[in-house]
């Protein structure tokens, strides 16, 4: 529970002792410093600013202060009020992304997180082809597809796939025809809007290159075409 706190926006301390008040009840500094092995001071430090978030009150008993936990919605309410306080620059903050974006042509992206962020990309068109989907990405990327799948279908994201492989089927959304095994390959391409994502799957390190150009988009998008065109429907 102390990872899903800190990942809420609070700090280990403040985990600890929020919620070792949830188990214990009202209680004493002392009493939490014996339940959580921090220093005394360090919990009354914590409980400061756990008071200044609204995550803990206290009461006074024979001048003492008797600390108690808050209503754990108090933590979702504390999320969307940072949540409220970006939202109005959003508008802002999303006009200078794209206009950087613009700028760029080529990406390069490394590793099962920068390949992530390609296909997320995706989600943000139509429809996607894929010249050589490989076996090889439900390797590097395990479960991640059942994910994107499920986000592509609910935004009725259409692809068209040519695979190397006939284990590749049964995919939302998708129309699916195939090349060869002998021609099988770890590299695929996939296309949408003006880009186009050159993805190495069989190295060690998986890497992708997306390239942003309309005419390289629609040369590539052409060819595709010619190469579903001679592809197999069924193996």
């Amino acid at each position: 529970m102390i990872e899903q706190l800190k990942k809420s926006g609070l700090s280990e301390t403040e985990a600890k002792v929020y919620l070792a008040l949830l188990d214990l009840g009202p209680s004493l500094a002392g009493k939490i410093s014996r339940r959580t092995g921090l220093h005394r001071r360090t919990v009354y430090d914590t409980t400061e600013r756990l008071i200044k978030k609204g995550l803990i009150g206290y009461i006074l008993e024979n001048n003492r202060r008797l600390f108690r936990a808050s209503n754990p919605e108090k933590i979702v309410e504390m999320i969307d009020e940072r949540k409220n306080l970006v939202m109005p620059i959003m508008n802002s903050l999303a006009l200078k992304y794209n206009e950087t974006k613009k700028k760029e042509e080529t990406n390069f992206y490394k590793g099962k997180e920068g390949l992530k962020t390609v296909f997320e990309d995706q989600l943000n068109y139509k429809e996607v082809l894929i010249l050589g989907a490989s076996p090889k990405a439900y390797e590097v990327l395990q479960f991640y597809f059942k994910w994107y799948d499920k986000k592509r279908k609910l935004k009725k994201i259409k692809t068209r796939i040519i695979a190397q492989d006939r284990r590749i089927k049964r995919i939302p959304l998708a129309e699916i025809r195939y090349l060869p095994e002998k021609y099988e390959n770890p590299v695929s391409m996939n296309i949408y809007g003006d880009n186009v994502a050159i993805i190495l799957w069989g190295s060690a390190k998986p890497m992708a290159i997306v390239i942003k150009n309309e005419e390289m988009a629609k040369g590539y998008r052409q060819y595709f075409e010619l190469v579903w065109n001679i592809a197999k429907q069924r193996l």
